[in-house]
């Protein structure tokens, strides 16, 4: 979990008798109330469950407000003004996690849904303890924002060590346990969009009463003796993860006698990280909106011929890996209960506290997922990823995403939940905790926490890490290559939240590079969160 007090509410959810889904949704209200930089009732994401043996995945994405505009974030000259999709009232897209939790409930919860929200009113009424890295985040985006949000009159009194108390965010949760339509009509909608008109947003009434959550088939695909279960359009997540494990099974002659993060090591991985991120650029958007050609960019012999492309000994120009048909922040937690049951959730405000508006009488931070569209073809976003037409802004339409959470299922039982914060390095990271379980054989902490690189186009020779110590001779490695080798520019890569089951022994692991815990829970059937 990525905080104490998500694992707490969580782990009393399944000492209740509740199952995985049900801490999974006490745990996202709990986040929204201890977790403000990326926890959220403003913001959107994705889980993938399996539940009764049953594969699913919940679209819960922010939408476009019906009022966006293609070049709503270009000046005259056609210029990005990049700030106004990140900062203020017209960077949000409209919220889906309230919606989203609701379904979840709707279709597996079993205890009661007021009984879900009852930590997270608790903490927001009577206070938590700041811990110093939130504290400190708080106190930047109040320098960083000043002048342009009210994020200051809700979070500027945010100390390292002292009781925070919400007591705004307490009542609107308690109308949303009451009745979670009341987040998208009635008091709750009228107080966002009274918001709106303060800080220059666009969601009205209408954005709000129609929103609608969906669920949508998983990405289903096989790779070794595992059946990879992930997020579909319009996240490029699952996508992108299978992408990468296929081709370096494809690729494998040239991981021969390569050692774990060596300098060859690292170049084969970015080699085969910048192809996807071509096809990423090209083909992904919102599946309502745009034709995604999923089985195509998932077939093996077009992946094949992919790997066949890369080059182990220099780097690919971004010339030379174009698209291949013809023709940062965000938080995650993995839960397994005792009957087998497993989810993997990632949701996001997109960046630091989202737009650092916060709904006045209501004391929730809204997101600045517009962002996450192609605000102009060729632009980079925050992340530095760039798209095309298909992730363009349009009315009601989603904004394409990394999220990738993700279930490894052998012997179709959950051997592997997992997912992680960290834009457009989300999916890189979980595929490199993948291979550090299964081709170098560490164990689940040791996986999570070694050190993680990422590349992706259009900058052809850069390699990004954590913000760590790199091996000297993999330093030098790379740079012998010719890349320009450089600490990820937002902090370090993710914040893995993983669960492991091998051989009937489970394992659960919380990345060091964050704040959070992991907790296996012993109870008459064995539980985890």
């Amino acid at each position: 979990m990525p905080d104490a007090f998500s694992a707490t509410a969580a782990e009393q959810v399944l000492r209740d008798g509740g199952n995985a889904v049900d801490a999974a949704i006490a745990a996202t209200f709990v986040l929204a109330v201890t977790y403000p930089e990326a926890g959220n009732i403003g913001g959107g994401g994705f889980m993938t469950s399996f539940v009764d043996g049953e594969p699913a995945f919940l679209d819960f994405r922010e939408r476009a407000p019906l009022r966006a505009r293609r070049d709503m974030y270009l000046d005259e000259g056609g210029n990005f003004q990049q700030r106004l999709a990140l900062v203020g009232g017209k960077a949000v897209g409209v919220p889906g996690t309230v919606k989203g939790m609701q379904l979840a409930h709707e279709r597996y919860g079993t205890l009661a849904w007021a009984r879900l929200l009852a930590p997270a009113i608790e903490l927001a009424e009577a206070g938590f303890v700041v811990p110093e890295a939130l504290a400190q985040m708080a106190a930047d985006k109040v320098i960083g924002d000043a002048g342009e949000t009210n994020f200051a009159d809700y979070f500027g009194s945010m100390a390292a060590g002292k009781l925070f108390k919400q007591p705004e965010l307490a009542a609107t949760l308690k109308l949303i346990a009451a009745d979670p339509d009341a987040f998208y009509s009635g008091l709750l909608a009228r107080q966002l969009v009274a918001q709106m008109g303060v800080s220059g947003g666009l969601i009205s009434l209408q954005d709000m009463a129609e929103y609608r959550a969906l669920w949508r088939e998983p990405i289903r695909a096989h790779w070794r003796e595992f059946e990879v279960l992930s997020a579909p359009p319009p996240s490029s997540g699952g996508f992108a993860l299978v992408q990468l494990l296929k081709m370096r099974d494809f690729a494998a002659e040239h991981f021969r006698d390569r050692w774990h993060n060596d300098a060859g090591y690292v170049h084969l991985l970015a080699e085969i990280e910048k192809r996807v991120f071509a096809d990423r650029a090209e083909y992904l958007g919102d599946p309502d909106f745009v034709q995604v050609p999923l089985a195509r960019l998932l077939d093996d012999d077009y992946l094949k011929a992919r790997a066949a492309q890369v080059n182990a000994t220099a780097i690919s120009p971004a010339e030379v890996v174009p698209p291949g048909l013809e023709s940062s922040d965000t938080t995650h937690f993995s839960i397994l209960d005792g009957a087998g049951n497993a989810v993997s959730l990632t949701y996001t405000l997109n960046w630091e506290f989202g737009s650092g508006v916060v709904v006045a009488g209501a004391g929730y931070l809204l997101n600045n997922q517009m962002d996450d569209f192609s605000a102009k073809v060729g632009v980079k976003n925050k992340f530095g990823v760039v798209g095309n037409s298909n992730n363009a802004i349009a009315p009601g339409k989603r904004m394409l995403s990394s999220m990738t959470p993700t279930l490894l299922l052998r012997d179709s039982q959950p051997a592997l939940v997992i997912g992680t914060p960290g834009g457009s390095t989300i999916f890189t990271s979980v595929y490199q905790v993948i291979l550090n379980l299964v081709d170098f054989d560490m164990p689940l902490q040791q996986a999570v926490d070694s050190l993680r690189f990422h590349h992706q186009l259009p900058d052809a020779t850069l390699i990004r890490h954590d913000q760590w110590d790199i091996p000297a001779s993999t330093l030098t490695g790379l740079k012998a290559l010719g890349y320009e080798v450089q600490p990820n520019s937002w902090g370090n890569l993710g914040d893995i939240q993983a669960i492991a089951v091998q051989a009937g022994t489970v394992s659960a692991a919380a990345d060091a590079r964050g704040r959070g815990v992991a907790r296996l829970v012993k109870m008459p059937q064995s539980s985890v969160n």
